[in-house]
């Protein structure tokens, strides 16, 4: 990948560290309960994780979801703004 795309660092740390929260909280709390728990989990780590790469307030975001306000921009959005100002090689064009 790293030769297809030069500017991907060489280390995976940042996916090592999301990883390492999730097993951490499984340690401490003896895992979950059911299979819908492990879901609900793997669901809230995702979105905390992505809000906090994002800059956003994780709890302000859910609140806003649920409230059904919608003032703050979806995550999917946020991600598609960051990706236009990041400096991507042509090769992430396709073809």
């Amino acid at each position: 990948m790293v030769l297809k795309h030069p500017e991907i660092p060489l280390h995976n740390n940042p996916a090592e560290l999301g990883a390492r929260r999730r097993v951490r909280k499984r340690v401490v709390s003896y895992g979950p309960r059911s299979e819908q728990g492990a879901k609900a989990w793997d669901t809230l780590q995702t979105l905390f994780g992505t809000a906090k790469k994002l800059g956003v307030n994780a709890f302000q975001y859910i609140c806003d979801r649920i409230s059904g306000a919608r003032q703050m921009p979806a995550l999917a959005d946020l991600i598609q703004q960051r990706a236009k100002t990041l400096n991507l090689s042509s090769s992430w064009a396709g073809p």
